[in-house]
């Protein structure tokens, strides 16, 4: 049976307000947490960024859910071993509730150290010996790596969880699918794409947790829900690899001119039909997945809560 958790936007909200998002997030019935990992936000309009783990260190002392990143890039902004030792520490502040999840990356959050932005084949290269290296890491004793994009020379994590961070892998294309498939302990996908749930299990994937992730912006009235949407997240209409390329807020909010209010309001539940918030998460139960994360776009996250609690959930869980 699908399991409902809810998404937290870092790059939406200062650090109190997704503490306290994710106290309500529990009390509404929510049953686990999404945390998003970004250096910015995508347009300067949502206007938070804050460091995730400080706010997942927070959050574990505020709910009793689980948590995952969704998604970390281990790769360039953020070393494999720094972000081990970030995981494993978040993992013991969670009792085990913790979950990684991995991506190969935006420029706008990797590229700011000044190194070059490769292509995505050789992103997903360095994604999957970064893995190949926190595992290592979650192992415990000290390691030693020597590969094509990583040297770790006598590193050892000793505050460690029980047992080693699950790490589940993101996906957008079928390459990147079949990596996760193979290095994954699940996968993690924005959209309720049957295709790519089989492509994942066929890859090496097997019975591993599939999960989803969406946004919707409740509220009274539709049009200014949708308004709202069209502001702050038109980014999500961009098509191909503009939101892996594009490598500032300002490239960003230029892109996202070209996104109209029509396309939104054919592509995001704005509103508070019930039905229309059911159909939209029911679409990834029906494409197979395990657990589907929504997010509430906008200030209206307290009666967000309670329309869910109230309306949706029951509806989905009953």
């Amino acid at each position: 049976m699908t399991e409902y958790g809810y998404f937290l936007s870092c790059e939406e909200h200062s650090p109190r307000d997704l503490v306290e998002q994710a106290r309500m997030a529990e009390q509404a019935g929510f049953s686990s947490l999404w945390i998003s990992d970004h250096f910015h936000p995508w347009t300067g309009e949502q206007g938070h960024s804050p460091l995730v783990w400080s706010v997942i260190g927070a959050v574990s002392e505020a709910t009793s859910l689980p948590v995952e990143t969704a998604v970390t890039c281990p790769t360039m902004r953020l070393n494999p071993v720094v972000t081990a030792q970030a995981a494993a520490t978040s993992s013991v502040m969670l009792q085990g509730r913790f979950r990684l999840g991995v991506g190969s990356g935006e420029a706008l959050n990797e590229h700011i150290l000044g190194g070059p932005w490769p292509p995505a084949a050789v992103r997903l290269e360095m994604l999957e010996e970064a893995v190949q290296v926190m595992r290592l890491l979650f192992e415990g004793g000290q390691v030693n790596h020597r590969g094509k994009h990583y040297t770790v020379e006598n590193a050892r994590l000793y505050t460690l969880p029980e047992a080693p961070v699950p790490i589940d892998v993101s996906a957008f294309g079928p390459a990147a699918t079949e990596v996760a498939g193979r290095i994954g302990d699940g996968l993690v996908t924005m959209t309720p794409d049957q295709d790519a749930v089989a492509r994942f299990r066929r890859a090496g994937g097997g019975q591993k947790p599939v999960q989803g992730g969406l946004k919707v912006c409740w509220g009274p009235d539709r049009e200014a829900a949708l308004d709202t949407a069209h502001r702050l997240w038109a980014v999500e209409q961009l098509p191909g690899e503009l939101n892996q390329v594009l490598p500032t807020p300002a490239h960003f909010e230029q892109a996202t001119e070209l996104v109209t209010r029509e396309r939104m309001a054919g592509s995001i539940t704005c509103g508070d039909d019930v039905d229309a918030h059911v159909e939209a998460l029911r679409a990834y139960a029906d494409a197979g997945f395990d657990r589907v994360h929504v997010s509430q776009i906008g200030p209206l996250q307290r009666g967000f809560f309670d329309f869910y609690r109230t309306n949706v959930l029951p509806r989905l869980t009953g």
